[in-house]
């Protein structure tokens, strides 16, 4: 069902409120998502963007019954993955001519996916299409955020930044716009979704945000290609966007561990009551990664300026659901976060040692010795426990 956005031009979009998890298994969506599509009507008709593969029937139906099909100029992907450029496919099958407007990378992932030759019309940043009634369509190449294909397209007039996946979140919200979703969801799922997709790319990010505001293009909407559209204060996710990039944390530490028989448990308490104790102003977390979703703790972490790590041995290692969980967090690149490590042991005791060297390879600057106590934790480790949280405040 079309929707207007702004003047001439609607969403076209597909509401996913089933998506439970995204890019395969490895990001969750408890709240859903959206493929968000947009159709501007001027001299020229321009389709941006489309959704994911699955529901690409669907969104070629919908869209004639909103506009002939043959009535469209120049179809625009910002980003050739799946979940944006799915129902090309589908579309182009009834008009192949229609020109397909991307990055010089978008043809290749584009040719690669669906190896179809169709009509590109290659674009870099400052390149522009004219589409009448005095507006114009410019284009900004977004080179790694978060593919080398990205792009973002800004509508002259209307002074709309289609975005794509940058200022996004998986939230699938019918009412479309920010000021009608719930603020603290969306406040959640935006800082989710920049801690589990878009760390990695920071620096790259913080240069693009600068080259951006340098345009000084007038922006009242940024249009994403998931989640909201930011119409209420839009700058407010690009404020954020700066802050979340240049090394961002807050005054958090989070403590996360997975046990065997409950005693590394016992020792990621202790050690939350001693940072507790001697800082009470710090906001502690503490998780089993094994019982809680991995992007949950991720953005957490993100949040953070101290990550605790804690795993019991078990074959001279730490368990393969920590080993897992770090190559993750090292994929991501994270900034300026300090890190200690801790865990039970019965017979060799390696896995505290071998986290924390795992961590200062993967950025993290530690802060305390390995810590590790043979068997189930007494009294007297549990108060060594809690004097290692308490130096963790300290530091």
């Amino acid at each position: 069902m079309k929707k207007n956005i702004k003047n001439n031009v609607s969403w076209v979009g597909k509401i996913d409120t089933e998506l439970r998890q995204f890019h395969g298994s490895d990001y969750s969506t408890h709240k859903g998502s959206s493929y968000n599509s947009y159709l501007i009507q001027e001299e020229k008709t321009i389709l941006v963007d489309t959704v994911w593969r699955p529901y690409a029937d669907e969104f070629v139906n919908n869209l004639k019954q909103e506009i002939d099909l043959n009535k469209i100029d120049a179809i625009v992907v910002n980003h050739g993955e799946v979940d944006h450029s799915g129902a090309l496919l589908a579309l182009l099958e009834q008009i192949p001519d229609t020109p397909v407007y991307c990055t010089a990378k978008a043809v290749d992932s584009l040719t690669g996916q669906y190896h179809r030759k169709w009509n590109f019309k290659t674009v870099k940043t400052g390149d522009t299409l004219d589409i009448g009634n005095g507006k114009s369509l410019a284009f900004v190449e977004m080179t790694m955020l978060h593919w080398p294909d990205s792009m973002a397209t800004y509508l002259t007039g209307d002074n709309i930044l289609f975005s794509n996946d940058a200022f996004g979140q998986h939230y699938a919200f019918g009412g479309l716009f920010n000021d009608l979703a719930d603020r603290c969801v969306l406040e959640y799922e935006a800082i989710k979704y920049y801690a589990n997709i878009l760390t990695p790319f920071s620096q790259i990010l913080k240069r693009k945000l600068s080259e951006i505001l340098s345009m000084e293009l007038p922006i009242d909407i940024i249009a994403t290609s998931h989640g909201v559209i930011w119409r209420d204060n839009p700058i407010q996710i690009v404020e954020k966007y700066a802050a979340w990039c240049d090394n961002y944390q807050e005054n958090q530490i989070t403590i996360a561990y997975d046990t065997m028989w409950d005693g590394t448990r016992s020792l990621a308490d202790a050690i939350a009551a001693g940072i507790v104790e001697e800082d009470p102003k710090v906001t502690v977390k503490v998780y089993n990664i094994a019982k809680t979703d991995k992007n949950d703790v991720i953005t957490e972490i993100f949040k953070s300026k101290m990550l605790v790590m804690g795993s019991p041995t078990v074959g001279n290692d730490m368990l393969g659901s920590v080993a897992g969980f770090l190559h993750f967090l090292k994929e991501l690149k994270m900034k300026n976060k300090k890190a200690a490590t801790f865990g039970c042991y019965g017979w060799t005791g390696e896995a505290p040692k071998k986290m924390a060297e795992f961590l200062e390879k993967a950025g993290y600057d530690l802060v305390d010795e390995p810590f590790r106590n043979n068997w189930n934790p007494d009294a007297n480790a549990i108060h060594t426990a809690r004097e290692l949280g308490r130096r963790l405040a300290k530091a």
